[in-house]
């Protein structure tokens, strides 16, 4: 039966029935997007190949967004990227990634077949293959049209050991570019909200851009991509971590002039609204002006920025992070409390 026959044009309870329809969708769909050589194999794993380093880095990720279309993206990408970039943060050359479906019956075979697109698409840009995977289909209203897993593995070259435990005081704290685009066009695109220029999602994946910093400022701490909590969580966590506080210069964080506005107009801080196409690098000093270049002269890294400085701790107090204003001023920066933009990945 052909796949565009009147009566599959969305999915169907049987399309999780471990049959015949459920056969027609993985071939049709994910094999026919994915087509990596292990995972048209049609095994239960996808057997593949890493260097004998010895380690690994293994990550997975659910992802909920609604919509799951939004400007500059969709639930696929999205995907695809979170995972990539989560591995990446190790330090790890990212290899593969498998991926977990599960479909409302009801849900139309047009829109996943764009979403898998979307994410075949954006594994070939960041170098990795899709190598194995599951679909699930439930009940109308068992969730809100589709949910997707995925997890990602890579190998960590020998001597790379990053994490936030690593920062110290004296280190500069480096953005890729401009912060809380992902939220606000989720946002706007879930509210209906019309600004005079469109603001579209950040969603990419990062890896080239890491390993191109790994390259220009080799004793580079550690990265992470601040995505729900936005910089703010992700500062938070550097500062708990290596028992230091870290201090954010507020004008030399590169934030879109509409996405301030918007973030004014709700009353959100933008240092707290999630970015999905961003990674924060802690990097020594000496290094810094080399980690900038570098992310600069990656695709994603055109308006990367020296944003501030990790500062030592003074005897008796917890770590924190502050950020100086413009006036010369400081407040404390804390991490959200609470949910401030649901089902935003």
């Amino acid at each position: 039966m052909d796949m565009k026959s009147t009566d599959e044009q969305t999915v169907l309870l049987g399309h999780g029935s471990g049959g015949q329809m459920m056969k027609r969708l993985i071939d049709d769909i994910f094999f026919e997007a994915f087509g990596s050589p292990e995972l048209v194999v049609g095994n239960d794993a996808g057997v593949a190949e890493l260097p004998a380093t010895g380690r690994i880095a293994l990550s997975t990720d659910s992802f909920v967004v609604t919509p799951q279309f939004f400007p500059g993206g969709d639930i696929g990408r999205l995907a695809v990227c979170g995972t990539v970039n989560d591995v990446a943060t190790s330090g790890a050359h990212v290899r593969y990634l498998s991926c977990g479906f599960i479909l409302e019956e009801g849900y139309p075979l047009d829109a996943l077949r764009r979403i898998v697109t979307s994410m075949a698409d954006t594994a070939r840009e960041a170098g990795v293959r899709i190598i194995t995977g599951d679909t699930k289909v439930v009940e109308r209203g068992g969730v809100d049209g589709i949910y997707i897993n995925t997890a990602g593995v890579g190998e960590v070259p020998a001597g790379v050991d990053l994490s936030g435990a690593n920062c110290a005081p004296g280190d500069a704290i480096v953005i890729s570019g401009t912060i809380g685009d992902h939220g606000i066009a989720v946002m706007s695109q879930r509210e209906g909200l019309a600004f005079s220029t469109d603001i579209v999602s950040d969603a990419a994946p990062l890896n080239h851009l890491i390993a191109a910093v790994m390259d220009a400022a080799p004793h580079v701490r550690c990265f992470r991509d601040p995505t729900r909590g936005g910089i703010a969580s992700t500062l938070n966590e550097f500062a708990a971590a290596s028992r230091t506080v870290l201090e954010v210069e507020e004008q030399a964080v590169p934030v879109r002039p509409e996405v301030r506005g918007a973030c004014e107009m709700l009353g959100y801080d933008v240092l707290q609204v999630a970015n999905e196409g961003k990674m924060v690098a802690i990097v020594p000093a000496d290094e810094a002006e080399a980690a900038l270049a570098a992310m600069r002269s990656s695709r994603y890294g055109e308006h990367a920025a020296i944003i501030g400085t990790v500062c030592e701790l003074a005897c008796g107090t917890e770590p924190y992070v502050r950020v100086r204003t413009p006036w010369g001023s400081t407040r404390i920066l804390d991490m959200l409390v609470g949910e401030q933009l649901p089902r935003i990945c």
